[in-house]
């Protein structure tokens, strides 16, 4: 009691002090990063705090005579921050909420989870802040899709973000979303870099269960990006050029009320063909027509291109209502030449693959007073990957088309009952039309097949804050109508959160979810075979709709640098199909539907040591088919990896970043045939499904980074990076065909060494 009032007593005195004499006070007055950097050596703290944000505070220094507890009381009383006790080690500091951003009652529980800008939050999801982020091992221009793999449990199977598999997901179980738009194209160069921009995507929420009642899809996960909330007052952008692309961003405001964000991007390949840009295309184009053509066919004039732009509008039509506004849009083009000898005249004909997707969003916020809030959100997705394939030997052209236009429109309001409870309620519904299309001209074929779903939603949350801050909890129910099948499903979300014995925190998540779309993977040239997956809707029949639920429980440890966090989990699936799954062996082409349920354990331990800061995760993981049709049923899952290890260390010398790690993990499943009569009637004979597997996989990355100043007002980063710096030949997949009457063996490595550099000017 006696604290509560000494701490009382301070509040006051500051405010008194501050109203009484604040024209002494200007005059005295230090940068409060400065400031922060004298009480994190007085005190023996770290301040965690996004940089941009301190931008012109300042506050006069306070009395050395200070608690701890008296000292952030301080801080909150003579800045527009709050400030957050972590562990007596971390401080997390955040702009006070404005009385607009009316948001439920999720906070930040552990900050540096793995780095700096990574941070655990009260309701079991992690929140990546792109402003705070530490280098990553082997990535200078922070890549969203890549920094999301550094969670355990997070990996992609064949290293490409447009195939990562959350807790043995197929990459279209995940539910992708920037600014609440749903996007179903996620990477440039056919998956090796994102396709969102990170000078515009400021922070990312990674949920990997116990998703929220206004959220749908996403089976196994969601990442959720988002750009800058805030209104900003101040010009500021920059511009970056790396081996890969040209990039640049501003931020412009319009007026008090209004700024606007802009970012493009554009690969540089034709300008200039650098180490980087060639290994990547080796890679995508791998054992795929693109590499490889007919004996007497020859291919030339290969070229890649892609761009991606993107726009944020905010304006603040009053005190009460707020207007956001978003636009995306981003595209690849591969393009070659076919040339071939026919009847003595030299012919060439040109193939493409464009891959684009564009999306526009809305979403208007009204405060009705200090407890109501309401949103509307409204979008509009569309996705398109055409190709056309000039097969010159048979004279023949064969275009393949795969489109999504999907519509969203929702409805929340948030009632704040008191500082402790609110309740989120809603309504939500999508429309989603899917269109394939097979065209061949010679013979004269044409398939066109285009279908819609529309599903209705009701959804319902209570979030709960204990007094003290220890416990929090949100329990909420979902009704799904799927108007097509008339289906009712129900979807319960649980997320609780205690912390005790001031350093323990336990969680337990849990959820119900499904999702209408799935992705066909077909590796018999389909699209050139680069890009080998098109999307379908759900037919209720042998497509069905794909149900999961999911249960995991934590527990973690933080005290003084000292991170350890282990998560449990079971998760069953139901409602995959066999061409989701992307079988090359005896089910290639079989059609089945079924089921997976994996169980695992996900371990982070971590430590810092002033500014060195060093991480160990593991991933243990049982990921098992059940297919019902099939006689062996039951077998080891595609994305089975059983054990997953990856090792990353930091050290920060003055404004140099050095950052270094390797991953390893237990080779992918894979069937082998049977060494003995190996072929009958022109079929391969495979021994027992997913029997086998490939060589561990290990990978070391190294990278850095060096901050310095061009000018008073203008900042620059130089940073250099070396993807698998050791130059070792993963294995990512084999796959077995008939040539000559006998079985043939193609097997797909992982990029080699991979160099990168950016320059980037900050004005």
């Amino acid at each position: 009691m006696a604290e509560k009032i000494r701490t009382g007593f301070y509040c006051i005195l500051f405010l008194l002090f501050s109203f009484g004499i604040s024209a002494q006070e200007s005059q005295n007055e230090r940068p409060l990063k400065e400031v922060f950097s004298l009480l994190q050596d007085q005190y023996n703290i770290q301040f965690n705090f996004a940089e941009d944000q301190l931008k012109d505070a300042t506050i006069m220094l306070p009395p050395n005579t200070l608690t701890l507890s008296e000292l952030l009381v301080y801080l909150e009383a003579n800045t527009n921050f709050t400030f957050r006790n972590l562990d007596d080690a971390f401080i997390l500091v955040q702009l006070k909420v404005e009385p607009f951003d009316l948001q439920q009652l999720n906070e930040v529980v552990l900050s540096k989870y793995i780095v700096k800008g990574i941070n655990k939050l009260n309701n079991g999801s992690y929140d990546i802040n792109f402003s705070q982020l530490d280098i990553l091992p082997g990535l200078i221009d922070t890549d969203v899709l890549q920094a999301v793999q550094a969670f355990p449990g997070i990996q992609s199977i064949n290293e490409t973000v447009s195939n990562i598999n959350i807790r043995g997901g197929t990459h279209d179980q995940n539910l992708m979303l920037w600014d609440g738009i749903k996007m179903y194209q996620s990477g440039h160069f056919f998956g090796l870099i994102s396709m969102f921009n990170p000078q515009i995507t400021q922070q990312v929420n990674v949920v990997k269960n116990g998703t929220q009642t206004s959220v749908t899809d996403g089976v196994s996960g969601t990442i959720a990006m988002q750009t800058d909330s805030k209104i900003n007052t101040n010009f500021k952008g920059n511009v970056g050029l790396n081996f890969i692309d040209a990039n640049g961003f501003v931020d412009v405001p319009l007026g008090q009320k209004s700024s606007l964000q802009f970012a493009v991007r554009k690969s540089i390949s034709d300008l200039a063909e650098t180490p980087t840009y060639t290994n990547f295309f080796k890679r995508i184009a791998q054992d795929t027509e693109v590499d490889m053509n007919a004996n007497n066919v020859v291919n030339s004039n290969q070229t890649f291109d892609f761009f991606d732009t993107s726009l944020r509008w905010i304006y603040k039509l009053s005190d009460k209502d707020q207007l956001r506004i978003n636009f995306f849009n981003a595209s690849n083009e591969l393009r070659f030449d076919e040339n071939a000898q026919i009847i003595n005249f030299q012919t060439s004909r040109e193939s493409r693959l464009r891959q684009n997707s564009i999306a526009g969003g809305l979403q208007y916020k009204r405060l009705w007073n200090d407890s109501w809030q309401t949103a509307f959100e409204i979008y509009e997705t569309d996705y398109r990957l055409n190709a056309v394939n000039a097969n010159i030997i048979d004279d023949q052209r064969f275009e393949q088309e795969n489109k999504i236009s999907e519509t969203s429109v929702k409805l929340k309001a948030n009632y704040k009952v008191n500082d402790q409870l609110e309740v989120l309620n809603g309504y939500h519904f999508v429309e989603t039309k899917i269109t394939n299309l097979d065209d061949v001209d010679q013979p004269r074929f044409r398939a066109l097949v285009s279908e819609v779903v529309r599903t209705h939603a009701l959804f319902s949350q209570l979030n709960h804050k204990s007094k003290d801050d220890h416990t929090s909890f949100s329990v909420g129910l979902r009704h799904n109508y799927i108007e097509k099948f008339g289906k009712h499903l129900l979807e319960p979300r649980l997320s609780v959160t205690h912390q005790f014995l001031d350093d323990f925190s336990v969680e337990v998540l849990g959820e119900f979810k499904h999702q209408n779309t799935s992705q066909v993977i077909n590796f018999q040239n389909d699209f050139l075979g680069i890009e080998k997956r098109r999307w379908q809707l759900s037919n209720d029949n042998d497509i069905p709709i794909i149900q999961s639920k999911q249960l995991s429980v934590g527990l973690t440890y933080s005290k003084k640098g000292w991170l350890v966090s282990m998560d449990s989990y079971y998760k069953y699936v139901d409602g995959i199909t066999t061409q989701s799954q992307g079988f090359q062996n005896q089910f290639e082409f079989v059609r089945a539907n079924g089921s997976y349920n994996a169980y695992g354990l996900d371990v982070i331990l971590r430590k810092q040591i002033n500014t060195f800061n060093t991480w160990l995760s593991y991933s243990y993981m049982k990921n098992n088919y059940d297919f019902k049709i099939i006689e062996q049923s039951s077998f080891p899952s595609n994305f089975d990896v059983t054990h997953a290890i990856s090792f990353g260390s930091i050290y920060t010398i003055d404004r140099l970043k050095l950052s270094a790690g390797l991953n390893w993990h237990t080779g992918r499943p894979i069937t082998n045939p049977i060494s003995a009569n190996a072929i009958t009637n022109d079929e391969i004979n495979f021994e027992s499904p997913n029997s086998n597997r490939l060589k561990d996989y290990f990978r070391v990355d190294i990278s850095a980074i060096y901050d310095f100043k061009l000018w008073k007002q203008t900042k620059a980063n130089l940073g250099v990076s070396v993807w698998n710096v050791l130059d070792r030949s993963n294995q990512i997949n084999t796959f077995y065909g008939i040539s000559n009457n006998s079985v043939s063996e193609t097997l797909q490595t992982s990029l080699g060494i991979t160099p990168n550099a950016v320059f980037r000017v900050y004005f």
